[in-house]
């Protein structure tokens, strides 16, 4: 039985909360919560607006986010003032108006291999290759997050709308990367392009609702801004691959309406790797994702819980980011070519000389490196200040190799570098030490596509198979989606439904012929 089911808000409570009746973004960084001014959501009460908007500003307040659909708005008001506020007239309640981030943890800097198409593995795990999107304009698919690079190469022609709810760009830019990977798993295109998403014939209809900004987090009423915009826009499905630790009475009201409305909402777990429950994944209304690896077992970072309710590919996801905000990063020496990710924050740029061993890293030996290749062991130091050294040493480029099983995925953490830096495996790093002296050649150059983790990527994998399968479906209900994807999962882990994978990893095909076979829910 479905989370919907076990929890049952819907058929009551959906009458009786009718509308009639994550760093902080920059909008939130102006008006940050200090020791003397606190941010909350306020209901009233029905035609109660004004009367409390008085009231707010009479205790020295400001509105800073309109929710009048719902009966509310956010405000910025005096920390003093709050109990005040408790007790004014018209009022039915007032809370946090708390933080909500993208659930995208390391990324890896990978990109596709030159002009040619790359299936990533999350596709067929899906089983998306085996059901058609001919249908997939009978449905609309909202996604909330920090919008899409809708002039992407493999992104164009698909139809879409959207609006921006932050101060940053328009709805079509995404200063952030993470919405446009999560459209590009939803719906890349089927070009001779980069990768291919879960609908990637440009049939499906995508409503993009922009919240976050450059930071990737943003407030509560933020979201739920976002959440009614597509609710106006006449979406089927919503996927929030976002999340935080308080729950929200005015988002819950908000899910229940909208799931009133015959709307499948989907979120992720969250990236934690504990038991804690995120928000909006935890409301019973909405599906909880959890992210597993390409051999299908789960994935360390991801949540579990009571909540979590459907598994998808959520490790090393391959998808579009905004055109150039990829690094691809290529390594060879004496003429063998060695698998390596870029650093995060390291320049685009190339650089030869020969490969020199220098430990790791962790003293500067100004004119030891001139014109060298820094081969670096990882360990002792922060890896920025590794390449620092090899750079304040003359060194050209850095390969900083494991100590560890494995590759290397790091960052520089915003330090400013000026020569390339890289990370390798362990047993690649030895391999290159036996060829010290040899010609190195490392680069570092933009690309439209990356790796991301997270259950911000298993999140688009669910919603686009459960807009594919109703597209093929129409008379079913988002409940009985919702049911069928459910009783169609592939089971992982221990035998039914269990805390890291939910019911098991969603399944296109096995949910289309269970619908066929057995009719929608069953």
């Amino acid at each position: 039985m479905s989370k919907s089911k076990s929890k049952t808000l819907i058929a009551s409570a959906c009458a009786a909360l009718g509308l009639a009746g994550a760093l902080l973004a920059v909008p939130m960084a102006a008006q940050a919560q200090d020791a003397q001014r606190v941010r909350m959501i306020v209901a009233y009460k029905d035609g109660q607006g004004d009367a409390m908007r008085a009231a707010v500003a009479r205790l020295g307040g400001k509105v800073v986010v309109d929710l009048d659909e719902v009966n509310a708005f956010a405000v910025v008001l005096p920390r003093k003032a709050v109990a005040a506020l408790q007790k004014a007239k018209g009022l039915d309640f007032a809370e946090n108006d708390h933080v909500r981030k993208a659930f995208a943890s390391a990324r890896g800097r990978v990109t596709t291999a030159a002009g040619g198409q790359v299936v990533p593995y999350g596709i067929s795990m899906v089983q998306a290759d085996q059901v058609s999107d001919a249908s997939a304009s009978a449905r609309k698919l909202c996604i909330v997050d920090s919008g899409i690079d809708g002039s992407h190469e493999d992104l164009v022609g698909i139809p879409m709308d959207g609006a921006n709810h932050t101060a940053s760009g328009s709805w079509n830019t995404d200063e952030n990367s993470h919405g446009t990977h999560v459209a590009g798993t939803v719906a890349a295109v089927n070009n001779a392009l980069g990768v291919i998403g879960v609908m990637p014939n440009k049939q499906i209809s995508l409503y993009i609702s922009k919240v976050f900004d450059a930071a990737g987090s943003a407030s509560t009423s933020t979201i739920i801004k976002g959440m009614l915009a597509c609710n106006r826009a006449g979406a089927n499905v919503v996927s929030m691959s976002l999340g935080g630790s308080n729950a929200s009475k005015l988002e819950e009201k908000v899910v229940n309406f909208m799931t009133g409305r015959n709307i499948l909402i989907i979120a992720a777990a969250g990236n934690a790797g504990t038991t804690a429950v995120s928000y909006p994944a935890g409301f019973a209304n909405v599906m909880s994702v959890a992210a597993v690896d390409s051999s299908a077992a789960w994935a360390s970072f991801s949540q579990f819980n009571p909540d979590v309710e459907i598994a998808a590919p959520g490790v090393a996801v391959l998808s579009t980011v905004p055109m150039g905000a990829g690094s691809e990063a290529t390594t060879d020496v004496g003429g063998t070519a060695y698998p390596v990710i870029g650093m995060a924050g390291s320049p685009m740029l190339s650089a030869s000389g020969a490969l020199a061993d220098f430990g790791l890293g962790d003293t500067p030996v100004p004119g030891s490196m001139t014109g060298k290749v820094c081969l670096i062991q990882r360990g002792n130091i922060a890896f920025s200040d590794k390449v620092l050294n090899c750079q304040n040493s003359g060194g050209a480029a850095a390969i900083i190799y494991n100590n560890v099983a494995g590759p290397l995925n790091g960052t520089l953490n915003g330090v400013v570098t000026t020569i390339p830096s890289v990370g390798a495996s362990d047993t690649d790093g030895a391999a290159m030490m036996a060829k010290l002296g040899q010609t190195a050649n490392v680069a570092v150059s933009p690309t439209h596509y990356a790796l991301f983790n997270g259950t911000s990527m298993a999140t688009p994998h669910a919603s686009a198979v459960a807009a594919l399968v109703w597209s093929r479906h129409t008379n079913c209900t988002a409940a009985q989606i919702r049911d069928s994807l459910n009783k169609s999962a592939m089971d992982l882990g221990a035998a039914g439904r269990d805390d890291k994978f939910g019911y098991g990893l969603v399944q296109a095909k096995a949910a289309d012929d269970r619908i066929t076979s057995l009719g929608c829910g069953n």
